[in-house]
């Protein structure tokens, strides 16, 4: 058997080949052997420059300050030096966070980290779409709240939270609003001064370019500093010291570009082809579409199929790359966190499928997916039933 169709872009996406090519080039020029931060000569010059065209085009994407832009390995580390720093330099001012129980666990443990420290957590409940309404984030809100912390688009059920809404609110209130753009960047508009952004997570491997690098962009008119995670140099505005990944984040940098230019086409297309997977399979008796009442990101279907027990679905789909939720959890036999929050049983939320579609996924793909999801709900309830 050859290789599974790809359909687990919300965990990592493929780099694409001109993102690939433009990473190549670069480590094959020998202008940029240079250390960036040795801007006295040609070499550390060129890198220099390279560098700064990259936080450009990040930053455009998010309509944000090239200058707001901290390169990090990833949205994980980018999650943590935005709750962890920003909450610390805060602390003066206030101890309490408000955020939701479906973030991702970076985050989530980032604020566990922070109770630990003696900051006081109010995590939201969502509705059973998986929505949190801003009207929950303004009755948590009290005199010593420093730090508000949403996801966009929520990994494993791709539901979209209306941050600007809530960002007006926290800006109203002089509260910092960090946002983990992670899986949302270049796949819905993002406008860090429209929303009321203090702290954007990025990542590079779930926009088609390298793992390993991503990026923080910070408000740098309401934000004078955060507290670092790591020292030992002053590199990125003394907030990520050791010397800037050149080529990979030159690929970051290729990979935002791409995406500003060819957004509105991708969501269009995988749009579509998302929509083609759920006509093709929602007639199986009892399948449940994840957060079907809400706006959801084009790119994810999440399914749960009752009566079907999740590992054994799992592996009876071995000819499909599919996820049964966030790939951070992936090692854990507990029911997703996720799911559960919508009010799934464990068995309901162990027997979830998430298909997240990409720029490379094609129509194809899509009627195997189906063909070999019916086959193996088809037979395994077959079983089930004796």
């Amino acid at each position: 058997m050859g290789l599974p169709v790809y359909l687990d872009n919300a965990a990592s996406t493929p780099v694409d080949p001109r993102v690939a090519e433009r990473m190549a080039e670069a480590l094959r020029d020998p202008l940029l052997a240079g250390n960036p931060s040795s801007g006295n000569h040609a070499y550390g010059a060129a890198a220099q420059e390279l560098i700064a065209q990259a936080r450009n085009d990040v930053a455009a994407l998010v309509n944000g300050d090239a200058g707001g832009i901290i390169w990090t390995s990833g949205a994980t580390e980018s999650d943590n030096l935005a709750i962890l720093g920003g909450a610390r330099y805060k602390a003066m001012h206030g101890k309490h966070i408000i955020s939701s129980v479906t973030e991702h666990s970076a985050v989530l443990g980032s604020l566990q980290q922070l109770r630990e420290e003696g900051f006081e957590v109010t995590l939201l409940h969502p509705d059973s779409d998986g929505r949190i309404d801003v009207s929950q984030v303004s009755g948590a809100l009290t005199d010593g709240t420093v730090l508000v912390s949403l996801m966009h688009a929520n990994n494993e059920t791709g539901v979209i939270q209306d941050i600007a809404a809530v960002g007006a609110l926290c800006r109203e209130r002089d509260v910092l609003f960090h946002v983990d753009a992670a899986q949302s960047a270049g796949r819905l508009p993002l406008d860090v001064a429209g929303d009321h952004i203090d702290l954007l997570s990025l990542s590079a491997h779930k926009l088609y370019g390298p793992k390993g690098v991503g990026a923080l962009w910070l408000n740098r008119q309401r934000i004078s500093r955060l507290e670092p995670l790591m020292f030992g140099g002053g590199h990125e505005q003394g907030l990520r010291p050791g010397t800037p990944a050149t080529h990979q984040i030159i690929g970051m940098g290729e990979a935002f570009r791409i995406a500003a230019a060819e957004m509105a086409a991708d969501v269009a297309r995988i749009g579509g082809l998302r929509e083609q997977l759920w006509a093709a399979i929602q007639d199986i008796p009892g399948l449940v579409r994840n957060s079907a009442g809400a706006d959801t990101l084009c790119s994810i279907l999440s399914v749960s199929v009752p009566g079907v027990e999740g590992e054994s679905l799992l592996f009876a789909l071995r000819k499909l790359a599919v996820s049964s939720g966030s790939a951070c959890n992936s090692d854990s036999d507990d029911a997703s966190y996720v799911m559960r929050s919508l009010g799934h049983d464990d068995q309901l939320a162990q027997s979830t499928i998430r298909f997240s579609l990409g720029r490379f996924t094609t129509a194809a793909d899509i009627g195997l997916a189906a063909t070999e999801f019916r086959a193996a709900v088809d037979r395994l309830r077959l079983v089930a039933g004796g």
